[in-house]
């Protein structure tokens, strides 16, 4: 695929930012989207000088009006859409599940679960019709394992696990693949609000068997093989990217 039309979400910080600059530096013409405009202009102009044409559009995933006009604009300046990067998410509220309630459920969810959904609804809107497409969400080594403290997280990233593969499996005959990368610890702002302290943090790589967290540039950069033509017999998979820690 040459000069691949991406479109990611939750684009600003962590694994997505990472994955907008991989790109870029595949040759990709990208669309970052999230809901700062500060960090939006700062990523794009940070694109533009590793030569990439990009464009940053404001949109919250939680708001179907909102998803369907970035990827009506993303198809407007582009002409197509050839790569949907859904990495925007959220920790929630961590804490038991007798600390969890209806709000917070609500609030992981909406992101987590809604914001995927809706993400893809309208990726797929523009790829089945092109009959080309590969679409890649961003889970969780909770989504499979679970996690004492992380209940409605978990929940939301078994979710996105199951969407995945049942759009995989509606448009694997339109030449569209789906698949899902499932994260162990990434250094990000996310982990280390989670985490809360440098202790619990510790005790989390402890689990890790190679023993420290990934950068957010290990995921991007399987993020960016799934989306290429070297995974084009690819679809409905969860790529575990985890230093070890689903394998124990």
């Amino acid at each position: 695929m040459k000069d691949p039309v991406v479109l990611i979400t939750g684009a600003l910080t962590g694994i997505g930012r990472a994955t907008a600059l991989a790109f870029a530096n595949e040759g990709g013409r990208i669309v970052a989207s999230g809901r700062h405009d500060a960090e939006g202009h700062e990523l794009v102009a940070e694109l533009r000088k590793l030569g990439a044409e990009a464009e940053f559009l404001r949109s919250d995933v939680r708001h179907e009006d909102e998803v369907r006009s970035l990827v009506g604009q993303t198809v407007a300046r582009f002409g197509r859409l050839d790569v949907g990067v859904n990495t925007a998410g959220t920790e929630g509220k961590p804490g038991p599940v007798t600390a969890q309630s209806a709000e917070s459920y609500a609030a992981t969810f909406d992101t987590n679960v809604l914001g995927t959904l809706l993400s893809m609804k309208h990726e797929l809107r523009v790829m089945l019709p092109q009959g080309s497409g590969s679409i890649v969400n961003v889970s969780s080594t909770y989504g499979r394992t679970g996690g004492a403290g992380a209940s409605v997280y978990a929940a939301s990233k078994h979710a996105v696990e199951g969407l995945t593969k049942s759009a995989a499996l509606e448009a694997a005959g339109s030449g569209v693949r789906v698949n899902v990368v499932a994260p162990g610890p990434v250094e990000t702002g996310m982990l280390n609000r989670f985490a809360g302290t440098d202790e619990r943090k510790a005790g989390l790589i402890t689990t890790v068997p190679l023993k420290r967290v990934a950068a957010p540039e290990e995921i991007a950069q399987t993020i960016v093989f799934l989306s290429s033509d070297k995974a084009s017999f690819i679809t409905g998979a969860s790529f575990h990217v985890d230093g070890g820690k689903t394998a124990q």
